[in-house]
């Protein structure tokens, strides 16, 4: 009997370790975005906050962000790989400080619009900055 209790104990547990970490507390998404829209200028810096499950904070478009999230993921933030030969386009000025977690992962980008590969990273999700010029 005493065995048949250990092992229902230990399968319990197993069950338990099995959940994916993006159901547990720890791994809603959360973030703090600062966003200047001319880099020369930093003190126009505008900072909004951004929680999901369900969509809360200061952002503008709270629930359309977190859909995005939702679907391209923490990578989303990920940088520009070395050796990467990006067009020389200048998008704007704008340059954006996103930090905190997406789906349980630590997140912390410098987005800008200095080339073509940063303007991609811009548009990845495309609600969480202005496309360009003030919002």
């Amino acid at each position: 009997m005493r065995v048949a209790v250990v092992i229902g104990a230990l399968a319990v547990l197993a069950l338990a370790s099995a959940v994916p970490a993006a159901t547990a507390p720890g791994a809603r998404t959360s973030l703090v975005i600062t966003y200047v829209e001319d880099s020369a200028r930093p003190a126009t810096a505008i900072r909004w906050t951004l929680r999901c499950d369900p969509p809360r904070g200061t952002h503008p478009r709270r629930s359309r962000v977190c859909r995005e999230l939702a679907r391209v993921g923490w990578r989303a933030f990920s940088p520009v790989p070395p050796g990467t030969a990006c067009a020389e386009l200048f998008g704007g000025p704008q340059v954006a400080l996103v930090r905190g977690r997406v789906g349980g992962h630590a997140v912390w980008a410098r987005l800008s619009r200095a080339d073509g590969c940063q303007i991609e990273r811009w548009s990845k999700v495309p609600s969480l900055l202005p496309a360009g010029g003030p919002t």
